[in-house]
């Protein structure tokens, strides 16, 4: 289940059950990996995890995060390419210090950078 800046925003005004923990982050936000070098702009973000069973086992144990936390959709970038990511809030920073990002699919859903974080089309607000 995905959720919009708004749905989080509304369920972060409510009093969250123990297994849900709030957003530290919002559509829009650039932020980096803790562990591996790379950044994005958050475009989605799930208040659990969201994805399959199989995708988390391929993480490795040791650094396999916990699922009762906010997991975020990235559009995200390293020195070699761009892609895709669903990340762990555990695993993220903020990071718009460094500037935008240069992912291509930025402009399908952000009119732009504001110096802090991305704004999004008047027609994705709802």
């Amino acid at each position: 289940m995905s959720a919009t800046r708004y749905d989080i925003a509304a369920m972060n005004d409510q009093i969250a059950p123990p297994d849900i923990v709030k957003t530290a982050f919002s559509i829009g936000d650039v932020v980096r990996h803790r562990i591996f070098d790379f950044r994005g702009v958050v475009f989605d973000i799930d208040p659990v995890f969201a994805n399959s069973e199989e995708w988390y086992q391929s993480i490795p144990e040791p650094i396999r995060p916990t699922k009762e936390q906010p997991f975020y959709h990235l559009f995200a970038e390293n020195a070699e390419s761009s892609y895709i990511a669903y990340v762990s809030q555990q695993n993220l920073l903020a990071d718009h210090q460094q500037g935008p990002i240069n992912h291509p699919g930025i402009d399908a859903v952000f009119e732009g950078w504001n110096g802090d974080q991305y704004q999004l089309k008047r027609l994705m607000r709802q």
